[in-house]
């Protein structure tokens, strides 16, 4: 009775070796794939609110001119020809 007993105990064994480690699908294999999964709708939802803050500012500049003149300024440093423009260091690290 104890041999029959070992060789289901070896079986088992080595059936979860094979389950856990070894095979395909593994559980390891599982454990990465949804780590994956996690880090890609993380960033999936990063694009989801960039698109929705574009989308807003896309808003604002076709219902106001000023809107405009303000992104010019702010983000690509545009300057009328007769202003003079001087920038702070810890504006540019923002």
């Amino acid at each position: 009775m104890k041999k029959y007993l070992n060789k289901y105990i070896i079986t088992l064994g080595i059936f979860a070796l094979i389950v856990l480690f070894l095979d395909e699908n593994s559980m390891l294999k599982r454990m990465q794939m949804n780590q994956e999964e996690r880090e890609l709708r993380e960033e999936i939802e990063k694009y989801r609110d960039d698109f929705n803050e574009s989308t807003r500012l896309l808003g604002e500049i076709t219902a106001d001119s000023v809107a405009i003149e303000q992104i010019a300024r702010e983000r690509y440093m545009m300057k009328l020809p007769e202003e003079d423009i001087y920038v702070f260091e810890e504006d540019l690290e923002k």
